[in-house]
């Protein structure tokens, strides 16, 4: 329980004293109309407070689900029987300069990748089909996944901007693109076991896959 939530209930009179164990009945109140109220508001704090939750260096990532550019169903539980490592990198926006490099390098150094048995996976804020457009038009070997709600960036704390819109002529046609939120280059890997092993939030986008494989090398 957190103590802050508990000091503002003291304040207000609804608790008379706390034990600290693990049995919620140790907390006694004034009226049982106050205890209902108070394990209402307590488990309303403990949701919110979880959902907020960021994992940090050596703690096990949260199973999460996304689309990739395909429209598929993207698991993490399941992705990480796939190698013994997992490099996932958040990056602003498809079709921009700095992600095209960053796309572009994991692409070419697929082969060093795999010989450290490490997978990429791309996130940013953009719509799945906006994806596959960007994986098409230059040739990705790799999944990008689609965050446009922020939630998994959050999931690993990595800071937000609003969403917007870029203008990009693709395949002779100029199309309006769309992202939900613009997540910022931060780079982090796990481990077969779902333990955060990595993280970089200074992303040289050119040199971010070079820079994981000099660290999987490494261990």
């Amino acid at each position: 329980m957190q103590g802050s939530a508990v000091d503002q209930f003291f304040k207000k009179g609804v608790i008379k004293y706390v034990t600290f164990t693990s049995n919620r009945s140790d907390i006694i109140y004034k009226t049982p109309t106050m205890r209902k109220a108070t394990v209402f508001m307590l488990l309303i704090s403990s949701v919110i407070l979880t959902s907020h939750a960021q994992v940090s260096l050596g703690e096990k990532v949260n199973n999460f689900t996304a689309i990739d550019q395909d429209g598929s169903n993207w698991v993490l539980k399941k992705e990480m029987k796939s190698a013994e490592y997992l490099v996932i990198y958040f990056y602003p926006a498809a079709f921009t300069g700095g992600c095209t490099k960053q796309a572009c390098s994991s692409r070419d150094q697929k082969a060093e990748l795999a010989g450290v048995d490490a997978k990429v996976v791309g996130v940013s804020g953009d719509k799945p089909a906006t994806l596959g457009l960007f994986a098409l038009e230059h040739q990705l070997n790799f999944t990008l996944l689609s965050d446009e709600s922020g939630e998994i960036a959050n999931l690993f704390g990595v800071t937000q901007k609003e969403g917007a819109t870029i203008q990009r002529e693709i395949k002779g046609e100029n199309l309006d693109i769309t992202r939900g939120t613009t997540i910022q280059r931060w780079t982090f890997i796990l481990d077969h076991k779902g333990m955060l092993i990595y993280k970089d939030a200074e992303v040289n986008a050119a040199e971010d896959s070079g820079k994981v494989i000099e660290f999987l090398s490494s261990l």
